[in-house]
């Protein structure tokens, strides 16, 4: 009776995967033009998004941003008319595509305006490694620049299909079903010592007021919260590691950048200037320069 009632199922189960399919196999993929336009305008609104937080991280909060300009099938274009902190713009910019829920690799080019020259730019795979990328650092002239973004081409990702989605459907059915035949009363002896596990807590460094949960890269200052680059994560931690202790700029580079091949000297004094903002709440922390050899992330005990 027992193998008759499974028999029964699993062809229930076919029969079910029969009728979706043939409710469901005339459905094809969204339109071309239909999901172009909605890229579009997730592209457009994620490159204004963009736009407005760097030219408010530059200090401008009343300068127009103009209309996002589309090149090509996949390229477009961002003008801002005044020089903006090129460090800002990968974590911004990955952070609006995230927000609009866009997907694709990209490569971005920070181009004069006048000239159409190429000044700056980086690929995504650069960032998403370690979320930098090069040329940090450098100073921009006062001119406009185009920042142009090429999303690589919709035949290089994945689209759902309708018909294997119903065939996963039935196909889940059958195992369900399969599982609710084979089932015993009692649960399965690995459920029981799984729930029994225990969840370790996250590494967590304190130092003066404020704390770093090292597993998570995130800094707790007050009450104040904040998410923490690689980069930044690591350099913090090397002054926490090393309080009040001068750290020379070739100790620094070789511990936080060696892993690049290629260390420029500036991005010691950029990351420095992130932390000491992201610090900036916390009186008993002071991360000092000390000229011509590096700096001290001095703690004040008793504060």
């Amino acid at each position: 009776m027992e193998i008759m009632t499974g028999k029964l199922a699993i062809a229930a189960s076919l029969l079910i995967v029969s009728v979706l399919f043939g409710q469901f196999a005339w459905i094809t993929t969204t339109s071309d033009a239909t999901t172009a336009q909605h890229f579009d305008e997730k592209a457009n609104l994620a490159l204004r998004r963009t736009g407005h937080h760097l030219l408010l991280a530059s200090g401008d909060s009343t300068s127009r941003i103009p209309a996002v300009k589309k090149l090509d099938e996949n390229s477009y274009v961002l003008q801002l008319s005044k020089p903006f902190d090129y460090s800002q713009l990968p974590s911004v910019l990955q952070e609006s595509l995230d927000l609009h829920g866009i997907k694709n690799n990209y490569d971005v080019a920070v181009m004069d305006c006048k000239t159409n020259e190429l000044q700056l730019g980086y690929n995504f795979s650069d960032y998403s490694k370690s979320e930098e990328v090069a040329c940090i650092g450098r100073e921009q002239v006062m001119s406009c620049y185009n920042v142009k973004v090429t999303f690589s081409s919709p035949e290089n990702n994945p689209k759902s299909n309708p018909v294997w989605w119903t065939l996963g459907i039935g196909l889940t059915c059958i195992g369900v079903s399969y599982a609710l035949w084979k089932r015993k009363s009692t649960p399965p002896p690995l459920a029981e010592a799984w729930e029994k596990q225990p969840i370790e807590n996250p590494k967590r460094l304190h130092f003066g007021e404020s704390s770093m949960d090292v597993a998570n890269q995130l800094l707790c200052v007050g009450n104040t919260k904040q998410n923490l680059t690689y980069r930044e994560a690591k350099l913090l931690q090397l002054f926490i590691k090393h309080p009040n202790q001068v750290l020379e700029r070739d100790f620094i580079l070789k511990s936080v950048w060696e892993d690049e091949g290629i260390t420029v000297g500036r991005s010691i004094d950029v990351f420095v200037s992130r932390l000491r903002k992201l610090l900036q709440e916390d009186a008993s922390l002071k991360i000092a320069a000390v000229h011509g050899i590096g700096y001290r992330l001095e703690i004040q005990t008793g504060h």
